[in-house]
């Protein structure tokens, strides 16, 4: 019974640890957004991060899922190097590559608009056009 009890402690402390410690973890006050020789430079990477993910996988989902599809390797590293635009009305617009798996030849281009708030539109999704500067 005393080591029940201890159990117990021990998961009520940690409880309350995470309780007092998960608003300063959490995004419910970004960092502001300042400017930097006419460039926006974006403090709180979390929500561009989340906005490449969301991209990435609303191409993966349009092409027929993981088994048919993988988005080019800037899809899947940091967001800061990923092909992005940011649209200043707190969107963000990614243009990017992909293949089937195992391939060396892009043949899809996917253009992929998400907001802050979550909201996903795919501008474009099918063969890779000449003039899309990627």
């Amino acid at each position: 019974m005393m080591k029940l009890n201890i159990r117990v402690a021990c998961l009520v402390g940690l409880s309350t640890l995470a309780v007092a410690v998960s608003p300063t973890l959490s995004n419910a006050n970004p960092a502001p957004e300042y400017q930097t020789d006419g460039v926006t430079v974006i403090n709180n990477n979390i929500e561009l991060n989340r906005a490449k993910n969301l991209a990435r996988q609303a191409a993966e989902a349009a092409n027929g899922g993981l088994g048919n599809y993988r988005a080019e390797a800037s899809m899947h590293g940091t967001s800061k190097e990923s092909p992005f635009v940011d649209n200043g009305d707190g969107s963000w617009t990614f243009t990017f590559k992909g293949n089937k798996p195992g391939s060396s030849v892009y043949t899809v281009e996917s253009v992929v608009t998400v907001s802050q708030d979550g909201r996903i539109r795919v501008d474009y999704n099918g063969r890779i056009r000449e003039s899309s500067g990627i």
